[in-house]
């Protein structure tokens, strides 16, 4: 059993975000699962925080039966302006890891980070391995930060790094150059639980259960990088429109102006469980971020938990900005329809590469060949059904929908892995085809 301690920047509890489905996956390892520590300023702004500040002091908590986890020791502010500050608190935090690590009997394991910060922990942490799982462009967050300071923290942990993980092609394009063993893993769902919106009954939610249709829907933590001049806009163009709003504003994130809206409905934060009673109310669901660098490189966990519950998704950076659709379904922009032509030529090919591995050891270390050709097979029917609606051919794109749901039930077992990167899997050969320097094919799982 190999062993895991996770420097995450997302507490354990109570939303769960790509670092605990990660870990949750790792069901083999042993896992030690650090919260992000709070700083000595965080009261100030989030009054919740006071109780971070002492938590590290509490024993470990058994979430799992191979993770435990802890909260860690509140640190110094404007680490992410400073290096020596970071440094301080960095060295902190390494004692109090290698604390836990010698109480549960933890000698090299791997050091799987989520922060740039960690660039200075590392080094005093023993480990055997050392994992970068880059979700977002840290530099591009704002508040207290000297933006290269910590490209210079994401610099030097990417280059120490033994595998480097990407959620984003610009995140890719800039952490290869530091080490080129990066490898672009865009987010995933999990496709069992919010397909249960799609196939199941629920008890309509009481706070949402009087609301008159449509109901335009959001989850997620309302961050200072979601678009609200939109949801604004929303709300006073279409007064008879009901938008949904599930989670709870971070630290600095002020919508008291929302609230004059008698159509938005704040509902603040939902057991993880009960999400897809909610999402099946929601005729569209809202996946809005602001332009900048941030959202430029963001791959958002909503998008695909919207994508399992089979809804609309309105607007995402390559989706149409009408709203007058068609109830569930994604629209693509016209110009799409010849990527998605050539999506479909993509897989062909990956069919030809499955045959040719279907009887190598190449096949039998990455992932069985039907759960590739469930993955080609998903791809292609996407990508008819999008062209389709591109292409304007309604009543077909619908019949190429119904299709697609039917044949996903088929294979629902299979299909929880085979979805996370079904929409990207086709484009992303042909992406990959194109930059190679090599005039072979590229196979990409």
């Amino acid at each position: 059993m190999n062993k895991i301690v996770c420097l995450a920047t997302s507490c354990y509890h109570p939303f769960p975000t790509r670092k605990q489905h990660v870990m949750n996956r790792i069901a083999s390892d042993e896992i030690l699962y650090f919260d992000p520590p709070v700083t000595y300023l965080a009261p100030l702004k989030d009054k919740t925080a006071w109780e971070r500040l002492s938590k590290y002091r509490k024993a470990g908590e058994r979430v799992r039966d191979n993770i435990t986890v802890y909260a860690t020791p509140p640190s110094l502010p404007f680490f992410n302006k400073f290096r020596f500050i970071n440094k301080i608190n960095q060295k902190r935090l390494a004692r109090f890891v290698r604390k836990k690590m010698k109480l549960h009997g933890f000698e090299n394991p791997i050091l799987w980070c989520y922060s740039p910060t960690s660039a200075d922990a590392a080094p005093y942490i023993p480990h055997n391995g050392l994992v970068y799982d880059c979700v977002d462009r840290h530099s591009a967050y704002k508040g207290f930060i000297d933006e290269a300071t910590v490209n210079g923290l994401e610099r030097d942990l990417a280059s120490a790094a033994d595998t480097v993980f990407a959620t984003a092609a610009g995140l890719y394009d800039t952490l290869v150059q530091y080490n080129e063993k990066t490898y672009l893993l865009p987010n995933g769902v999990n496709f069992e639980h919010f397909y249960r919106a799609a196939v199941e009954e629920f008890e309509i939610p009481e706070e949402i259960k009087d609301l008159k249709h449509p109901i335009i829907g959001f989850v997620g933590m309302l961050q200072e990088c979601i678009d609200y001049e939109k949801i604004e806009h929303i709300a006073k163009e279409k007064p008879d429109w009901n938008i949904v709003l599930i989670g709870k504003p971070l630290p600095g994130v002020t919508l008291d102006y929302l609230e004059k809206y008698e159509n938005i409905h704040f509902l603040g934060m939902k057991k993880y469980d009960d999400l897809p009673a909610y999402v099946k109310q929601f005729d569209v669901c809202l996946n809005v971020f602001r332009s900048g660098d941030l959202s430029k490189d963001v791959s958002p966990l909503k998008f695909y938990e919207y994508l399992a519950s089979l809804e609309e998704i309105l607007p995402f950076t390559f989706f149409s900005r009408d709203v007058a659709r068609t109830k569930k379904m994604v629209h693509y922009d016209p110009k799409m329809a010849e990527q998605l032509s050539a999506m479909r030529e993509a897989t062909a090919k990956g069919r030809e590469l499955i045959k040719e591995h279907y009887n190598s050891d190449y096949r039998i270390r990455t992932v069985s060949v039907r759960l590739l050709e469930h993955h080609a097979d998903f791809c292609d029917m996407i990508a008819d059904w999008m062209a389709a609606k591109a292409r304007g051919e309604i009543d077909t794109a619908m019949e190429l929908y119904n299709k697609a749901r039917i044949e996903a039930g088929k294979f629902e077992a299979e299909f929880e892995r085979c979805f996370d990167h079904s929409l990207y899997f086709g484009e992303y050969i042909w992406t990959q085809n194109q930059k190679s320097p090599s005039k072979e094919d590229i196979l990409t799982i």
